[in-house]
């Protein structure tokens, strides 16, 4: 390999926890993510010199270049998704309990407060449109004007679909990322009072307009349907309760969910009692001390990138 060429990795690898940031967020999906930003790479190392000392801003460069790559995925997302079977949540990022490393770029950019589930579900709601020009604008302080050249469009338009985009978002009002110690504490006493039975020790850590939100897409059992209200998402936990082998509960793994405390759970054989436990990843959002949304991810062609970041 050349010199100029090592210093050109070099350079990109510097930039690259910026980029996979800026991919996941407007993908939610992390093989579309890596892959936008290794296309980023064989677009910028595939330059003769002359074309790449021409370029002034190498980080600008490459973020429109990953943002447009971005923007085809999620527009031809929109035609898989009418098929989807069930909700369509996006690819969790997990990782271990303690500080991320810093090697692991899509770990430490989940801290933001910006790229928690709640967040990320949020974002789903919006257009490709709306959604580009929101989080390069608001997350990354990309000026509209290249955000225009991205979008094809002009300079107000693209104005607009961030400002539709960001009033989306705030009518949606994601809480805020409560801090980890308290995370555990009302996750484990929720996870005890449903193993125990004990609805007034559920009633306690459950917000009377929770939400639980699944996706099996098909291939994994959770609900098709967003379940909504204390009573409902109650009902679900107790006759899941009944299901399934409450002792597969001690398996269960605490772990960071896109920077929250969350909860893997490990596929589990049947038996003559129980049904077979599909694998699982869970996902919460606590607003006031209680938790008012539950994000179940069950579909496996999700969970396979995730158990290999915990197991890492």
């Amino acid at each position: 390999m050349s010199t100029a060429l090592d210093e050109l990795a070099g350079n990109f690898a510097a930039l690259r926890p910026h980029l996979v940031s800026v991919a996941y967020r407007l993908t939610g999906t992390l093989s579309d993510a890596e892959d936008a930003v290794q296309e980023s790479w064989l677009r910028l190392s595939g330059m003769d010199e002359s074309r790449r000392s021409a370029i002034e801003d190498p980080k600008g460069w490459l973020t429109t270049v990953v943002s447009r790559i971005c923007l085809d995925r999620l527009r031809s997302a929109v035609v898989r998704r009418e098929r989807y079977v069930g909700e369509w949540l996006p690819e969790p990022v997990l990782g271990p309990l303690g500080t991320p490393s810093s090697e692991d770029p899509l770990a430490v950019a989940v801290r933001d407060d910006g790229m928690r589930m709640a967040a990320m579900v949020v974002l789903d709601r919006l257009t490709p449109e709306q959604r580009v020009a929101f989080v390069l604008h608001d997350a990354f302080s990309v000026p509209f004007g290249e955000i225009a050249e991205i979008l094809g469009c002009t300079t107000d338009a693209a104005r607009q679909h961030g400002s539709r985009g960001r009033r989306a978002v705030a009518d949606a009002d994601p809480p805020p990322r409560t801090a980890l110690a308290e995370q555990q504490q009302i996750i484990e006493k929720f996870m005890t009072a449903m193993l125990t039975g004990d609805i007034q020790a559920v009633a306690e850590v459950l917000h009377p307009d929770v939400v639980l939100v699944g996706d099996g897409g098909g291939k994994a059992r959770t609900a098709v349907r967003t379940v909504d209200g204390f009573d409902k998402v109650t009902r679900l936990f107790q006759g899941l309760m009944r299901m399934y082998d409450p002792a597969a509960m001690d398996k269960a793994r605490f772990a960071l969910v896109n920077g929250d405390l969350g909860v893997y759970l490990p596929p589990q054989p049947g038996s003559e009692r129980y049904r077979a436990l599909d694998e699982h990843v869970d996902a919460f959002s606590i607003r006031d001390g209680k938790i008012v949304a539950i994000y179940d991810m069950a579909n496996p062609d999700k969970l396979t990138t995730a158990r290999t970041r915990l197991d890492s």
